[in-house]
């Protein structure tokens, strides 16, 4: 159930955004979920008016509800594969009242990538290398579905025509297609901004 307007007493700081959350999540944030700071920057950059942005392993949904806030004039998308982490983000969005956000669950490999103009990329697929930096072991990770899912993004994204904006943090050039000119970069160089050429 959506509010009547938007509740944005959550983006004073991360830390009032993250009450979202149950507290494992809210324990989560630092290292796995996009700050506020962050997410404006790159909506920033991906945002125009009817333009589609999908985040590619939207987690419990920061990115996508925060830039949805910031630019009511896009729409924002998400898919994530862990069922949970997707109720999380549907309630999330709920809760704040942005309507121009949408989840999905389920797997990158399945989308339509035609039905996007833009990409967020925030290395969702780093917990398969590094276990380390796994969210949990609701889903199977292995450096084959690294691979796998590296290989995948790298062909939807070169197969994407030119302007196509792509915004990759804390992700490795190497999961950027050739045809991808870096325009900008933030954080320390974390945050990266291409376009297709």
């Amino acid at each position: 159930m959506y509010t009547d307007t938007l509740n944005i007493s959550y983006f004073r700081k991360d830390a009032a955004f993250d009450t979202l959350y149950p507290l494992h999540i809210r324990e989560l944030s630092q290292l796995h979920w996009t700050g506020l700071g962050v997410a404006l920057e790159a909506s920033n950059f991906l945002a125009s008016p009817g333009a589609r942005v999908l985040d590619i392993g939207s987690g419990v949904g920061k990115f996508c509800i925060a830039a949805g806030v910031y630019h009511p004039e896009t729409s924002f998308y998400g898919i994530e594969q862990r069922k949970e982490l997707y109720g999380y983000a549907e309630t999330a969005k709920a809760q704040v009242g942005v309507q121009n956000v949408f989840f999905r669950h389920g797997n990158l490999t399945n989308l339509d990538y035609d039905e996007y103009d833009h990409f967020y990329f925030y290395n969702s697929f780093y917990e398969n290398i590094e276990p380390g930096s796994r969210i949990d072991h609701a889903v199977r990770t292995s450096y084959e579905l690294y691979n796998t899912y590296t290989f995948h993004i790298l062909e939807m994204l070169d197969s994407k025509p030119a302007g196509t904006k792509l915004v990759t943090y804390h992700a490795p050039d190497k999961q950027v297609p050739a045809g991808y000119k870096l325009m900008d970069n933030s954080f320390s160089k974390y945050l990266k901004m291409w376009v297709k050429k």
